[in-house]
């Protein structure tokens, strides 16, 4: 299915409400992303995005708006990382469009910051997210119990990493440096 990553509008404001109103997309985000989600809600997000500088956009199937992906540059003894963080329609899962937006935005993120690392935080209940991180080359490399709290359980927070064993489109070198990418997952927690 084709798809194109794009600013978001304000127009776009009742197809958020349409998609992003769906506890089975919600249940998997930060609280910042609520459930119920109306149009208040989405007006708030436009807002959030068009401050962002464009480090997060639209994701366009059908000419509709119908999930978003973004990465966001960290601060302080972080600074050389940067998060990305994703949502889609659920009429739009198991189309293979997430692998291509994440090849997509790990690309802009490494040509348009002073990066070396990026990374995402899928929680590990969601097989789905963890099966889309990887077809997008991601591999675990460790994890922390009871790091979070979400939905009412703890949650393990584990990070995923590229291997780095060889030159894909999400692990390359730039300027000399290799560059890689990261998951964080969390995983429930008894």
């Amino acid at each position: 299915m084709n798809h194109k990553l794009r600013t978001w509008k304000l127009s776009d404001i009742e197809s958020i409400v349409k998609h992003a109103n769906n506890y089975n997309v919600a249940k998997w985000l930060t609280n910042q992303f609520p459930y119920p989600y109306d149009k208040k809600d989405a007006e708030i997000y436009i807002n959030s995005v068009f401050d962002s500088l464009q480090k997060v956009f639209a994701i366009e199937v059908n000419d509709e708006a119908v999930g978003s992906i973004g990465i966001f540059p960290q601060s302080d003894i972080h600074e050389k990382s940067a998060e990305k963080g994703y949502w889609l329609s659920e009429k739009y899962w198991r189309n293979n469009i997430m692998p291509k937006a994440i090849a997509e935005i790990v690309d802009y993120g490494f040509k348009t910051f002073d990066i070396v690392c990026i990374y995402a935080r899928p929680f590990s209940s969601n097989k789905g997210s963890q099966r889309v991180l990887e077809k997008a080359e991601f591999k675990l490399e460790a994890r922390l119990k009871k790091a979070l709290y979400k939905n009412g359980e703890c949650q393990i927070s584990s990070l995923i990493k590229s291997s780095g064993t060889s030159l894909s489109k999400v692990t390359r070198f730039h300027k000399g440096v290799l560059k890689s990418v990261s998951v964080i997952s969390f995983y429930t927690s008894h």
